[in-house]
């Protein structure tokens, strides 16, 4: 039997402007990291909750999240209602004065931040919080150099693209922005020959301590991790690592940035994904779960130490839309929505009870699966061809007719599914009911009976 979404009440879709809405995107949308001619967009028409509707009114469970940022589902009423709110009271005004939205949203971020991040700088999105935390790195140690990992991502701007560590750095990296790349403890596809989480974490922070030295600890300005690593993979750190980083920014000075981008806001079952690992950073950058993506919004959480350095001299950047109201309310109502409706440790009890439990049972029923990895609405499954050589998939930074094909698998039966290189991506909001995600949880147990055919 084939599971599929149940089809349940249709909003009210205008086929002909959804039809018009996609003539109109192929003549003049430029879309983001793709081949203009080969796309073929879904029109998306409506959206409730942790559904999605088409152009043709066929629903779609989303397992997306969207880009992993509607961590409230879609349409949450008491956002939309603040967001109403504020325009009818105040649409925008400049960053340089006080309004009441963007001072409650900066005390209500600083209240889950770890540690004394207590001062909030607001940006329009993830990649600008990431530039901007670089900044300050480096005017408040006077140094240049920058290190992030291999398998990450830090944003699609010109420096957060080469802070990167995955294939879509490539065509914009010439070598001058001062990154420097290390190689991050992932043991499935270990670069250090390790069999076991201890030796792992031993070997990686051997390595880094070494890349360290040789780059010159006088020269680095910032290290910065992403807390769990989202596009990436969505492999957690072994135990002692994150901890030993930070020994080792202490000890030479670099500014530990977490980049909480993607893996913050209740994601991983806990406010920020660092809390899993008892280390505070002295920056910690955020943007989409901050108010689920409904108007656009990022920033960073600053350390006192850092904060001074800008105390008596003037910190050279701003936005136009830092902190704008609109986004800030949303933000406001996002973080209120999720601590009334306790939706953080409703996160944590779907990835301990419901999709952990279902995606070991995956490992251990398809061949086609190399590792399942994660923690809150936040996992990954592995594809392989062959589970003794690990054989992806995909190849690194690509996809495979194999993959394109799970993922109109996945649409076929009504989900909505979030693929990337050889994984599957299991990142629902973290509000999705327990039925729900049964229900998405269901059409993926059949599509890996689809990509067992292709392993060995």
């Amino acid at each position: 039997m084939t599971s599929t979404v149940e089809s349940g009440p249709v909003p009210d879709i205008d086929s002909d402007s959804a039809r018009r809405a996609y003539e109109l995107d192929r003549k003049h949308v430029f879309h983001s990291w793709s081949a203009q001619d080969l796309l073929d967009p879904m029109v998306i028409s409506a959206a409730e909750g942790s559904y999605v509707w088409d152009g043709d009114g066929n629903k779609y469970l989303d397992f997306t999240s969207q880009l992993v940022n509607t961590n409230i589902g879609h349409q949450h009423p008491a956002v939309v209602s603040a967001i109403a709110a504020q325009a009818t009271k105040l649409c925008t005004i400049a960053p340089s004065y006080a309004n009441d939205a963007r001072s409650e949203a900066a005390r209500l971020i600083a209240e889950r931040t770890p540690g004394e991040l207590d001062r909030i700088f607001f940006t329009n999105g993830g990649a600008d919080a990431n530039e901007h935390a670089v900044r300050m790195a480096r005017l408040h140690t006077g140094r240049h150099k920058v290190l992030s990992a291999y398998r990450s991502y830090h944003g699609g701007t010109h420096l957060a693209v080469n802070l990167t560590g995955d294939p879509r750095r490539w065509p914009s990296d010439s070598g001058s922005t001062g990154t420097v790349h290390f190689f991050p403890p992932y043991l499935y596809r270990s670069a250090f020959h390790a069999s076991t989480p201890e030796e792992e974490s031993e070997r990686a922070l051997a390595h880094l301590e070494q890349l360290i030295s040789l780059e010159g600890p006088s020269t680095i300005a910032a290290l910065i991790l992403e807390s769990i690593p989202g596009t990436a993979g969505i492999y957690m750190a072994p135990a002692g690592y994150f901890e030993g980083v930070r020994e080792l920014c202490t000890r030479f000075g670099i500014v530990l940035i977490a980049d909480e981008v993607m893996a913050g806001f209740g994601r991983t079952g806990k406010w920020f994904a660092v809390e899993h690992f008892n280390v505070v950073p002295d920056l910690l950058t955020f943007a989409k779960g901050v108010n689920s993506g409904y108007v656009p919004l990022g920033g960073v959480a600053i350390s006192p130490e850092i904060a001074a350095t800008f105390g008596q001299r003037a910190y050279p950047g701003g936005l136009t839309y830092s902190g704008h109201p609109l986004a800030a309310a949303a933000a406001v109502a996002t973080i209120n929505a999720m601590e009334d409706e306790r939706m953080v440790e409703h996160a944590a009890a779907l990835g301990e009870t419901v999709i952990g439990p279902a995606l070991e049972g995956f490992a251990e029923r398809h061949r086609s699966v190399g590792e399942v990895r994660g923690v809150g609405v936040f996992w990954a499954i592995e594809l392989v061809r062959n589970r003794e050589t690990r054989e992806p998939l995909a190849p690194y930074g690509g996809s495979s007719p194999e993959m394109n094909q799970l993922v109109a698998a996945c649409k076929t039966r009504g989900l909505l599914p979030f693929a990337n290189f050889n994984r599957i991506h299991v990142v629902p909001p973290c509000n999705t009911s327990v039925a729900d995600t049964k229900a998405g949880l269901a059409i993926l147990d059949e599509v890996l009976d689809i990509a067992d055919g292709f392993a060995d």
